[in-house]
C-alpha cells in the first residue's frame, strides 16, 4: 500500500474547498483546508505538502504572494502547485510559475484525475 501524500487546499469558497477535498482524497492524498492567505502562509512554514491547490483570490494575503513564497522556499521546491482561478488574466500570469492552472468552475473528476498524476513517485532505497 502506498503512503498518502499530503495536499494543502487554499480556498475560501466552502463548497469548492469541499469538492477539492473529496477529489484529492479520492486521489489518495491526506488533505487539509485553509481559507485565507495568512493561514496558508502559516501552514506552509510548518509542513511540506506534495501538492497545493491555490485560489488566487483569497483574503488577507493574495494567492500570487503565496505562490511566490512557495517558489522561493527551498523546502517546498518539490511541492506541485495547482492554481485555481476564475480570472483568466491571473491564470495567464501564473502559467509559467504554477505546475498546473485550472480555470473555475473546476469539476470533481477533473481535479481528482489531474492531481492523481501529480502524486510523488515512489522511490526505493
Amino acid at each position: 500500500m502506498t503512503q498518502e501524500a499530503f495536499a494543502l487546499i487554499v480556498e475560501d469558497d466552502e463548497d469548492l474547498a469541499e469538492i477539492f477535498n473529496q477529489a484529492l482524497t479520492a486521489a489518495n492524498y491526506a488533505t487539509e483546508i485553509v481559507r485565507d492567505g495568512q493561514a496558508a502562509q502559516q501552514r506552509l512554514a510548518e509542513v511540506v505538502p506534495a501538492v497545493v491547490t491555490l485560489d488566487m483570490h483569497i483574503p488577507h494575503i493574495s494567492g500570487d504572494q503565496i505562490l511566490k513564497q512557495i517558489r522561493a522556499d527551498e523546502r517546498l521546491k518539490k511541492t506541485r502547485v495547482i492554481v485555481t482561478t476564475a480570472d483568466e488574466l491571473m491564470a495567464e500570469a501564473t502559467r509559467g510559475v504554477a505546475d498546473l492552472v485550472l480555470i473555475k468552475p473546476i469539476t470533481y473528476s477533473q481535479l481528482r484525475d489531474l492531481s492523481a498524476r501529480l502524486r510523488p513517485r515512489e522511490t526505493s532505497g
